[in-house]
């Protein structure tokens, strides 16, 4: 007798009340963050994460690795409304990624624009490349593993974009 938990996934796989409930929970906030990131508009951002779950839990099958899936499926939304939009005229990739505001005080909060300032104007300077893998590293804490997972790549690619971007973030 396994006397274990279930897990979500195994939960949404057997269709288990109140799962679809706690995916969304768990994952909403970040895949919102993502899609920002991506759209640069909090309304689309929102809509965006809404498509991304809809699609995942009307998916015919759960993969064991549910937030790499998560973030591919919101990924490859995004990309694609970005490139309606770009082929209607109206909006084109945002050029840098988006950073968790977390300020407390003045000064902390003058200390840390100068430095969100700085670091901008570096990872702008970078390939749209190298700022998606440090954006899904560092901003979405996401593992080489899960990376490679939601930009189809290998993880040698992966760990190779990182130490470069890292390399020339410190060259600047």
């Amino acid at each position: 007798m396994d006397s274990r938990q279930p897990t979500l996934v195994d939960r949404l796989r057997a269709r288990a009340p109140g799962a679809s409930d706690e995916l969304i929970a768990e994952y909403r906030p970040a895949l919102v963050r993502f899609a920002y990131g991506y759209l640069g508009d909090s309304a689309a951002a929102e809509d965006a994460a809404q498509d991304v779950l809809v699609k995942a839990l009307g998916a015919s099958s759960t993969p064991d690795a549910v937030r790499p899936w998560l973030y591919r499926i919101a990924r490859n939304h995004c990309l694609n409304l970005v490139r309606n939009q770009r082929v209607r005229g109206e909006v084109a990739l945002p050029d840098r990624p988006t950073f968790v505001d977390s300020r407390t005080g003045h000064l902390t909060r003058l200390v840390r624009m100068e430095n969100e300032a700085e670091l901008r104007a570096r990872v702008e300077s970078l390939t749209h490349d190298h700022r998606e893998v440090l954006d899904l590293r560092y901003g979405e804490d996401l593992s080489r593993e899960e990376i490679a997972h939601v930009l189809d790549l290998p993880p040698s690619v992966v760990k190779s974009r990182l130490y470069e971007a890292m390399k020339r973030l410190r060259d600047v």
